[in-house]
């Protein structure tokens, strides 16, 4: 299968696209992307991803087919969404990111630098349909976390850096350990997420 036609916009400072962004696909599918944005370069964003205003990337992210991101959302550099996954408002991807497809973010959602979230349970092993994490609204994921296929983080909840989420974890639940035990939220921490 080849690769869709690459499209891209006009490069100029005030339509907010760096040199070297890739938008990919035929004039009937390329990516709808709000106003306001800022995608910085080697960025590329495939067919059919709807992206709504003040969206801004990293250098390098990857946003696969079939993805839709609301108004508000940063997706850092290097950060991969490989598709068929919702992304809602106010969110922040940081760097590195992996967000496999089947995936759901809900709104005002902070997911920390190389976590990892996963949609296979038996990677080559087995036949399994794919079902990505669920984030509900004003989760919060450390760095180097990982959430394993189906787990939903409920809203609210703080996964610590380094966590591996191998079950669901509570509405304003803390998730700490590899694997993640579940404990009380400490005060300072039990509120939503203050994300611009």
């Amino acid at each position: 299968m080849s690769e869709p036609s690459a499209r891209r916009p006009a490069t100029t400072e005030r339509d907010g696209v760096d040199e070297g962004v890739r938008i990919l696909g035929e004039r009937s599918d390329v990516a709808r992307i709000g106003p306001g944005a800022r995608i910085r370069s080697g960025t590329v964003i495939y067919p059919e991803v709807r992206i709504g205003e003040n969206f801004t990337t990293g250098h390098g992210a990857v946003i696969r087919e079939d993805t839709r991101i609301g108004d508000d959302v940063l997706v850092g550099t290097d950060t991969v969404i490989d598709g068929r996954t919702d992304i809602g408002d106010r969110t922040s991807l940081q760097t590195g990111v992996y967000v496999p497809s089947e995936t759901t973010v809900g709104e005002g959602v902070f997911v920390g630098p190389r976590a990892v979230f996963t949609n296979d349970r038996y990677p080559v092993r087995a036949d399994a349909d794919l079902v990505g994490p669920t984030l509900r609204d004003d989760a919060t994921i450390g760095a180097n976390a990982t959430v394993l296929p189906g787990v939903t983080v409920g809203e609210g909840a703080f996964v610590a850096a380094g966590a591996v989420v191998t079950e669901d974890v509570p509405p304003w639940t803390l998730a700490v350990g590899s694997p993640a035990e579940h404990r009380t939220l400490p005060p300072e921490l039990n509120r939503g997420n203050d994300l611009p």
